[in-house]
């Protein structure tokens, strides 16, 4: 009886070791995800912030041409800030497709407890 109550005792420290060892790759896994995305919005920001300058300077300066330029500055402005919130809406996107839960461990983890309650099965 001894004799197998160590072999339990040690399968079951084995086992809960490799479900730690599951919810630190799953949780390594999400974290790169998150940095990837959270690199997506920097990019985003800074690519964003090049292109709405120049292309800012060149839009008021031809659009001076034909209205008042405060209007023209005005329009320009508008049209960098739909362009800003599509990006922030696609970042957000790629945001919640993040998962701070180990899903597969989760699950392991409900299939060790079940088999612990009915061994035979």
């Amino acid at each position: 009886m001894g004799e197998l109550l160590t072999a339990v005792t040690s399968d079951l420290e084995q086992l809960f070791r490799q479900e730690v060892e599951l919810a630190k790759a799953e949780v390594r896994e999400e974290a790169t995800k998150a940095g990837k995305a959270a690199g997506m919005y920097g990019g985003a920001g800074f690519a964003g912030s090049m292109v709405a300058l120049f292309a800012s300077l060149a839009a008021v300066f031809a659009l001076a041409n034909v209205m008042d330029a405060g209007w023209a500055a005005l329009i320009v402005t508008g049209v960098w800030a739909l362009v800003g919130a599509v990006l922030f809406v696609m970042g957000r996107a790629r945001m919640r497709q993040v998962s701070p839960k180990p899903e597969r461990t989760m699950e392991t983890l409900k299939e060790d407890a079940q088999w612990a309650r009915h061994p035979t099965k």
